[in-house]
């Protein structure tokens, strides 16, 4: 696994659980648009449940998805910070950390630092040179 490969998964995760918080918004918007259906025939005994019982069902297993990935997000996210202090240069830890831990745009990071962007893009490289990625990642 190469630096860049191993800083961005943070990322990734973030994004996952963002998609999944996304997704539980969703289903609790047609758990509030469930609503009874009274006619005058039999129930089907065989018929599963109600769609708001599915629905809910759905949200809390999602929601427990997301705790999970939001404990391996902020483990995952201890572990880069580590291995970031492990760059000795102090201008890389800060480029790598607005980069890898707040997920800033390459733009914000200019802005921030004082540099142009492709000044930037070469610190980086620089920078990604230095990282060692932890032995049980590759």
């Amino acid at each position: 696994m190469t630096a860049k490969d191993y800083l961005s998964q943070a990322y990734r995760l973030d994004q996952r659980i963002d998609a999944k918080i996304a997704q539980v918004a969703s289903l609790n918007e047609l758990a509030t648009k469930c609503t009874a259906t009274l006619t005058g025939m039999p129930r089907n005994p065989n018929r599963g449940g109600s769609s708001m019982a599915d629905a809910i069902a759905k949200i809390i297993d999602l929601q427990t998805e997301i705790n999970r990935d939001i404990d391996c997000l902020v483990d995952l996210k201890r572990e880069i910070v580590q291995v970031i202090k492990g760059v000795e240069n102090t201008e890389y830890q800060t480029l790598l950390e607005k980069r890898y831990l707040c997920f800033l745009t390459w733009e914000q990071i200019a802005v921030d630092m004082g540099y142009n962007v492709r000044h930037l893009y070469r610190l980086h490289d620089e920078a990604l040179e230095k990282v060692t990625v932890p032995a049980s990642c590759h």
